[in-house]
């Protein structure tokens, strides 16, 4: 795993200093990302490949929004593992969706 760290950098550009914004923002991100991590597992405990790639696509854009962009790379990588039938990404994927998870947590 890389050791790059989650940041809000992309969101504060994005919001040209809107702190309402970037609060809005963040607000989505810590409610969608804990279910995303339970649909994850969820699918992870069926071995169901396409939808654990759905879940990971979905993620994806998370992922980038906390300018995570080598994480990012390897979840596209992942995703398309997962199509191809192969899960060896998912140790590295769920370190990821931890640091992601922690940092909303402090956020």
């Amino acid at each position: 795993m890389n050791s790059e760290q989650p940041n809000l950098n992309y969101i504060s550009e994005l919001s040209g200093g809107d702190k309402e914004f970037e609060a809005k923002m963040l607000s989505i991100l810590k409610s969608e990302l804990p279910e995303e991590v339970n649909t994850y597992n969820n699918h992870v405990e069926k071995q169901d490949f396409k939808q654990i790639a759905e879940i990971v696509h979905k993620i994806k854009h998370k992922i980038s929004i906390l300018g995570l962009e080598k994480s990012y790379e390897s979840a596209v990588a992942y995703e398309k593992e997962l199509l191809e039938g192969d899960m060896k990404g998912h140790t590295d994927f769920l370190e990821l969706l931890t640091k992601m998870s922690n940092f909303l947590d402090n956020a």
